[in-house]
């Protein structure tokens, strides 16, 4: 059996709100098998990957999930974050400082690791945190390969959600309409590029109507998890590739508290099974 590289499939979702950023991912890892002909193509799936990462001091005002690629050869994401922490000042970074430097740091590891032509997904990082003196917080989007450099998701007081991976679900959910229904419209039906947009503007009125210039921390908490568990539990009955599952991890990045987790996996010893009412927990 030959086996390619992983390809994270998750989805990962930040949501910048008055009272803080919410960072937000699950734990599932797919490995996609190809086995010799005829047998079709596998995935493998493995639920204890860690894709919202954090830093020690002094950068413990920021957070980041990262989705798309999983790994540089068979190293995840979060495996490299000793080896960048190390490489950083020991002063405290922005926002925008920190995902530079992340940004460049895995640049140079996917250099280091990904042999040209390269038609997978990008390895996306979406990093989220306060500023010394800032109000309210920042969130900046870098793509690698294809976008290094750090893109600032919102300014001021224009609140909203950034998330990618798998967002078939969440998109319907939030949007009103799958996101590939836009290239659907113009393979199909050869719809322009400006009816396309106009169809987007009127969609916006059948999607879920949230406020998030007006939600609380805890209700932008609970919105990251109800779209990445619509979307594990969505998977779970439907066919194709399952790409999200396992434990979600939640944090939140205040101004006051810096970054704080709500639930975080924690390692465990040997699994039990509950026999039953009235019965034992045995292996």
């Amino acid at each position: 059996m030959v086996q390619d590289r992983p390809a994270q499939m998750s989805l990962g979702i930040v949501i910048r709100c008055p009272e803080g950023v919410v960072l937000a991912a699950e734990s599932r890892v797919t490995l996609a098998a190809t086995p010799p002909p005829p047998a079709v193509p596998l995935h493998v799936n493995f639920d204890n990957a860690t894709k919202l990462l954090s830093f020690s001091e002094p950068n413990t005002a920021v957070g980041v999930v990262t989705y798309g690629q999983a790994a540089l050869g068979v190293r995840t994401a979060s495996s490299f974050v000793p080896e960048f922490e190390v490489t950083l000042p020991k002063d405290r970074l922005s926002v925008e400082e920190l995902s530079t430097k992340l940004s460049a740091f895995f640049v140079d590891q996917w250099n280091a690791a990904v042999t040209p032509p390269y038609t997978g997904p990008d390895m996306v990082f979406v990093i989220g945190g306060f500023d010394e003196g800032e109000p309210y917080g920042k969130v900046y989007l870098v793509s690698i390969p294809s976008a290094p450099a750090p893109a600032l998701q919102g300014a001021g007081d224009d609140f909203g959600i950034t998330w990618g991976g798998q967002n078939e679900i969440a998109a319907r959910i939030l949007m009103g309409y799958d996101p590939k229904l836009p290239e659907v419209l113009k393979a199909e039906l050869g719809v322009t590029d400006a009816q396309v947009q106009a169809v987007r503007v009127a969609m916006q009125a059948h999607g879920l109507q949230v406020a998030i210039q007006a939600m609380a921390l805890q209700d932008a908490v609970d919105l990251a998890v109800f779209l990445i568990r619509a979307t594990i539990d969505g998977q779970q009955l439907s066919v194709g590739v399952r790409g999200c599952g396992g434990f979600i991890d939640i944090a939140t990045v205040t101004r006051r508290a810096g970054l704080g987790f709500v639930q975080r996996k924690q390692l465990r010893g040997e699994r039990l099974a509950y026999a039953g009412e009235g019965g034992a927990y045995r292996p």
